[in-house]
């Protein structure tokens, strides 16, 4: 009895160990303001591939979002409105769906009149790279590929101050 018990405890305690090193904790790279930007290749939902290396001289608006989050849905009206209010030439909004379908996302765009692009990750490698720690997050990347503005939770992009704040980056 004292035999099994002490190879129960000795299984148990090894299972913590392994399952502390299993957390949301993301490990390697991570998006830090005034740093480059983690890099990644994805395509959206209408087959397009995006690499953010590519995008460089261009702003980028990168958010992580998904269709099972009220926050992230609250926020996407004023996104849009960014995203029309801006020149195309000079500024991206990629909107990364995070442990979500490529189905319901597509069909919550649709619904919604959406017309920025929804890319899908279903790896997961981008939400790692940038140390995602929950939905919406929200990245702006400057022209030279640095990341300048990290947002954790829900914002209102239709205050005044975020528009002027992505033209001051356009403008630099």
């Amino acid at each position: 009895m004292c035999k099994f018990l002490s190879l129960s405890l000795a299984a148990a305690f090894t299972l913590c160990l392994f399952l502390s090193g299993c957390g949301s904790e993301p490990s390697g790279p991570r998006a830090v303001v005034g740093q480059p930007a983690p890099t990644f290749v994805l395509n959206d939902t209408d087959g397009k591939t995006w690499n953010l290396e590519e995008l460089k001289g261009q702003v980028v608006f990168i958010n992580f979002w998904a269709t099972w989050c009220p926050s992230c849905l609250k926020e996407m009206p004023g996104m849009e409105k960014l995203y029309r209010s801006l020149p195309r030439d000079k500024f991206k909004m990629l909107a990364i769906l995070y442990n979500d379908t490529a189905a319901m996302a597509v069909n919550f765009v649709q619904r919604a009149g959406f017309t920025f692009p929804i890319l899908v990750d279903t790896k997961g490698f981008s939400s790692l790279a940038y140390g995602l720690t929950g939905v919406p997050e929200t990245y702006i990347v400057d022209k030279q590929g640095i990341l300048r503005e990290k947002f954790i939770g829900a914002v209102d992009w239709e205050d005044p101050k975020y528009e002027a704040m992505l033209l001051s980056y356009i403008n630099e």
